[in-house]
């Protein structure tokens, strides 16, 4: 038997058979996605299982939106216009409500990357879900608007925590073919969220008690047991035993994810090789794990462009998205029928997102996004012209266009969010880095939520559907950054993006940019040797 080539990396103990992770490497790269589903079935069902926290998470944010138009939750928790004798919560604590759970998420996610990475994400996840069971008693049994606001923020602390863990355990859990599926399955669980919210309050808001805001908050009871009872009998991920050093740990949680008799050529020995290569690739390139090191060297632009890409978000003009219902409201709709008119528009981003799949699967995460804000640029352009001829017709044509934005975004920029970042973020440095990013995202959505709330307020700038203007320049600043600084992860195993940022390809020119990791290895940032590259004629 000839014998092996062996890695003894810089500064570590940890010896790495070469030969056994470049073939690993080799076979996920091979590897259709029928192959995937039949050797990791038991990854795609842990990772669904572990994502559906995030219903929880778009269920509320929805929630909250929807019972403003609920008249017994006003009279509960608003107060009555003298003039019209109608109830209403003051904007000012509306801006509260909305902002304190995105408030709750910030503190939550900047303690996540901390706890996620010492105890692990089954622990963390299950830890946050019994914390969200305690959380709930807060606005169901709120007495004012005050005690709902601090309940608001409690359960944004748990909801942070989801956010980071489950985009990260799906990222790792998968081979390169799966990854794009399980890590925008995360956006599906959103729109599921938003879904059944819009449902529930659909068919709560002509009750004339106090279970027609009491039912919808109740409702979150139905999640955390039996993702906790999933959680505990899921494994923990394979890379987190391998950065802490636990080599037997990892083994065991590669097994459990996998059917092994399912693939005959599958040697768990060899993945293993490959996830202790990129670690130990990573951790030559940059030593640190602390936050502090996603701003040094390679790190500061694979920050940058998980901060900015889940930024985009924000600000291509999808908060418009949840005043669905009041454009539909000034077109004549009675609030019943703008409620069902919403649930058609979230029914949509369903579709959208299971569709983003099928792009995935034949397009770049690069063509998709850049595309995708494009389109959206023009959507918002269009209703922002056609908002000057003020009709309920326009309202109507408003309406419409708004739904087409939501089955875009769904479509493209929504869902391939949650595959770049879990890519383009190097695996010592992913739970630092995506808390970083969510934790920015979160920041400017309050900013959106506040601007947005004077935009359309009629005792505000009352700018209507004219605000598509403001968002659609913004979205073409958007346009403008991916085209010159998001790269193109497909098809790439992390170690080979590692030496990708490592080498300064620009984002233009990564994915005709051939490099291997394994004959340069770990020292390849010594190497004069330029990155070899494909013909892309």
């Amino acid at each position: 038997m000839p014998e092996e080539k062996i890695e003894q990396a810089a500064a570590s103990h940890i010896v790495v058979p070469i030969d056994k992770a470049q073939h690993a490497a080799s076979e996920e790269k091979t590897m259709s996605l029928m192959q995937a589903i039949k050797l990791y079935p038991k990854a795609v069902g842990w990772s669904v299982v572990l994502s559906s926290a995030l219903i929880m998470e778009g269920y509320d944010l929805a929630l909250l939106g929807s019972l403003y138009g609920s008249p017994q939750f006003n009279m509960k928790y608003g107060v009555q216009n003298p003039k019209t004798r109608k109830w209403s919560v003051a904007p000012s604590w509306q801006s509260a409500l909305s902002n304190g759970a995105r408030a709750g998420e910030v503190i939550g996610l900047l303690g996540s990357g901390f706890v996620s990475e010492r105890y692990g994400y089954r622990r963390v996840m299950i830890t946050s879900l019994i914390a969200m069971i305690a959380f709930i008693f807060i606005p169901f049994f709120a007495p004012n608007v005050q005690t709902l606001v601090i309940g608001e923020v409690f359960c944004g602390i748990p909801w942070g925590i989801f956010q980071t863990i489950t985009t990260q355990y799906a990222s790792e859990v998968a081979p390169v073919v799966l990854r794009p599926y399980l890590t925008t399955f995360v956006n599906m669980c959103w729109v599921m969220g938003q879904f059944i919210a819009a449902g529930v309050n659909r068919g709560c808001v002509l009750r004339p008690d106090q279970w027609a805001y009491r039912i919808p908050f109740a409702i979150q009871w139905m999640w955390p047991i039996p993702i906790m009872i999933g959680v505990f009998l899921a494994p923990e991920s394979p890379w987190w035993h391998v950065r802490k050093g636990n080599r037997e740990a990892a083994r065991a949680a590669l097994l459990r994810l996998t059917s092994p008799e399912k693939h005959p050529t599958f040697n768990p020995d060899e993945v293993l090789a490959m996830i202790e290569h990129t670690n130990e690739l990573e951790k030559n390139m940059s030593e640190g794990t602390s936050y502090t090191d996603c701003f040094k060297g390679t790190d500061l632009r694979r920050t940058e462009i998980v901060c900015c890409i889940w930024v985009a978000q924000t600000v291509c003009g999808t908060n418009i998205m949840g005043y669905f219902a009041y454009f539909m409201q000034k077109a004549g709709l009675p609030i019943v029928q703008s409620f069902n008119m919403s649930m058609i528009s979230l029914a949509l981003g369903l579709v959208g997102t299971t569709g983003s799949w099928f792009l995935m699967s034949h397009f770049g995460r690069r063509t998709i996004h850049f595309t995708g804000s494009c389109t959206l640029f023009g959507i918002l352009t269009i209703v922002g012209a056609i908002s000057f001829a003020d009709t309920k017709a326009v309202y109507w044509a408003t309406g419409g266009m708004l739904i087409l934005f939501v089955f875009v975004y769904d479509f493209t920029i929504g869902p391939v969010t949650y595959s770049i970042v879990s890519e383009i973020s190097s695996t010592r440095l992913k739970s630092k880095t995506v808390v970083l990013a969510r934790a920015l995202y979160n920041t400017s959505n309050i900013v959106v939520n506040v601007l947005t709330n004077y935009q359309l307020g009629e005792a505000a700038w009352n700018w209507g559907a004219k605000t598509a203007f403001f968002w659609a320049g913004t979205c073409g600043c958007m346009v403008v950054w991916v085209y010159f600084r998001l790269p193109e992860p497909r098809g790439r195993t992390y170690g080979e993006l590692d030496m990708l940022f490592e080498q300064k390809v620009s984002a233009r020119e990564f994915a005709g940019t051939k490099v291997d990791p394994f004959i340069q290895g770990i020292y390849s940032r010594n190497s004069d040797e330029k990155p070899e590259k494909e013909s892309m004629g």
